[in-house]
């Protein structure tokens, strides 16, 4: 690290879990995030001030006046362009060091399969079950830590999904993709503007401690908060031999498509 560098990240570097070490770890690390809007707005923030060397960002979506109520990544000048991109001139306008790649497209099984492979965390912070099943099936692939988070109305959830912990569930276990669940958004349910982000800046922490090597995660716990009386209720979490994606004999890492 540079001189510049040792003042920026010295709050880190005085913490003696992180300590120089554990910073330069964070430089040279590469972190993938799906979605740029009110989770992954404190997520891509939290990570770029933070040092994380490089940052993926991918959205397809384009800023709205609608977004503004929650998505700090963005602001009004950048109504209409597109969220990747807004969201890497915010993190450009705090840290110019971290090289941000900017993707403008639908985060499909094929783009995964090559995303995941580079990446050594996913933060899942999409909008929908089809996407999370993606996501969490290429890093299943992979073994690439996955910290995935949710939020709609005034209720928020979070966990991570470690595949290289033998122990740790991934997504599908608690969320089996056969199973049907009732697609809730945004626009028809509202959210709780400060509820993304309170959820995407543990997102953020989980992640940050994944790649310093920090602590102990969430992997096998699932946090859930009711924001209306700001509770948490955790629950534990077991991996289920029977998976359909990361059970016995289907987790090792496939080849790209």
């Amino acid at each position: 690290m540079n001189d510049d560098q040792l003042l920026r990240y010295s709050r880190h570097i005085l913490l003696d879990d992180i300590g120089v070490e554990g910073q330069q770890r964070l430089l040279q690390a590469h972190a993938l995030v799906i979605g740029a809007g009110g989770l992954g707005s404190p997520v891509a923030l939290y990570l770029g001030t933070a040092g994380v060397g490089r940052l993926t960002l991918v959205d397809h979506d384009r800023v709205d006046l609608t977004n503004l109520q929650r998505q700090i990544a963005h602001n009004l000048s950048r109504v209409g362009q597109p969220k990747a991109e807004s969201a890497r001139a915010s993190i450009a306008a705090i840290n110019p060091d971290v090289q941000v790649c900017a993707i403008t497209q639908r985060a499909d099984d094929a783009w995964l399969d090559q995303a995941v492979a580079g990446a050594d965390v996913v933060i899942d912070c999409s909008d929908n079950f089809a996407t999370r099943h993606a996501v969490n099936a290429a890093c299943v692939a992979h073994r690439r830590p996955l910290v995935a988070g949710a939020a709609i109305g005034f209720d928020g959830q979070i966990s991570v999904y470690d595949p290289r912990d033998a122990g740790s569930p991934c997504y599908a276990c608690v969320f089996p993709p056969q199973a049907t669940f009732e697609e809730v958004q945004c626009a028809t349910m509202g959210v709780f503007a400060p509820l993304v982000g309170i959820i995407g800046t543990v997102q953020a922490a989980e992640a940050l401690k994944l790649l310093a090597g920090v602590g102990t995660s969430l992997a096998g716990r699932l946090q859930m908060l009711d924001a209306r009386s700001m509770e948490w209720t955790e629950i534990r979490l077991a991996r289920l031999p029977q998976c359909p994606v990361c059970g016995t004999g289907l987790s090792e890492p496939r080849s790209a498509h």
